[in-house]
């Protein structure tokens, strides 16, 4: 075991992060819900709730529900919209020192062109994150992140209009991840970031009815891990710019193992809702990690699966 401390620094797309632990979209509301329960400055990244151009008010309740080892989410990516989060989110967040990363979303590639044309603009938006796992109107409502060649024109759409490095956020609900990775790539994106939540449903048995009111909801929680860290295997080996983990992280053991399967960063998601601190308990267990292995730089332990 090694006293000396370990290099934690990581890049992703030109982004400069001091430790590779991010908190996820939608699960750390705009970080200021969580300023008097984490030291938000211990934090990778800061990923904000995801944002549309204008306001949008969600599904109707029941919204959540819990299943094992995980939860079912039907929000509907409420948000306070572009406007409202220029004026009244951002004052709190230029006060933070981690980047932060916008994640945002259309129903359209012309939205979000105009949504990352917005985002180039604000001062103290250090990224995006494009979800990608949205209804295309245009085209009968399939989402632009199961289609290889709409997910590649939203990337191409946002690379015009931005100088910031874009991040794909990608849904696991296709065939062949590693085709949307390339596709997206080739678009332009900076990094991948997967996966997203696995489409599910629950039924309540006396009434018959689903427990959503939306019928079916996104799987996250630690049930999904197994599937996100293969996942996030085979996209590593397949693209060239950083794959960032997503999926069921709730210790620094887990972290590590998507690290290994060649994860250059995570981000903690639903493990938020369950204890806030879990992503600063990640950091610190990630350090000991090093320190125990004798590993000097965390870009070390990076994609060293051996098979």
């Amino acid at each position: 075991m090694s006293n000396a401390t370990a290099n934690m620094a990581v890049t992703i797309g030109g982004l400069a992060l001091k430790n590779p632990v991010m908190t996820a979209s939608g699960t750390f509301g705009y970080a200021r819900e969580f300023e008097s329960l984490v030291d938000l400055n211990r934090l990778g990244a800061i990923i904000v709730k995801g944002l549309a151009l204008k306001p949008v008010k969600g599904n109707p309740p029941p919204r959540i529900v819990e299943t094992a080892c995980g939860m079912l989410n039907a929000i509907g990516l409420e948000n306070v919209g572009i406007d409202a989060f220029e004026a009244e989110k951002m004052l709190f967040l230029r006060t933070l020192q981690p980047p932060v990363i916008a994640n945002i979303y259309g129903t359209s590639v012309d939205e979000y062109a105009a949504l990352s044309a917005r985002i180039e603009a604000i001062d103290g938006i250090a990224a995006l994150e494009v979800n990608i796992s949205c209804p295309n109107v245009k085209a009968g409502g399939v989402v632009f992140g199961v289609d290889p060649l709409a997910a590649a024109r939203v990337v191409a759409a946002v690379r015009k209009r931005t100088r910031k490095p874009v991040i794909v956020k990608l849904s696991p609900n296709v065939t062949d991840i590693t085709v949307i990775a390339r596709s997206v790539e080739q678009a332009g994106a900076d990094a991948v970031s997967l996966i997203n939540t696995i489409t599910g449903m629950a039924i309540d048995i006396e009434t018959r009815r689903p427990r959503l009111a939306n019928i079916t909801g996104g799987l996250s929680g630690p049930a999904i891990k197994p599937v996100a860290l293969r996942m996030v295997w085979q996209v590593a080996r397949t693209v060239r710019v950083p794959v960032i983990g997503i999926g069921g992280i709730r210790r620094a053991e887990d972290a590590i193992e998507f690290l290994i399967a060649g994860a250059t960063a995570v981000q903690i998601g639903t493990a938020n809702f369950i204890d806030p601190r879990t992503a600063l308990d990640v950091i610190a267990g990630i350090e000991h990690y090093l320190r125990l292995h004798g590993i000097r730089d965390i870009a070390d332990l990076v994609g060293t699966l051996e098979t």
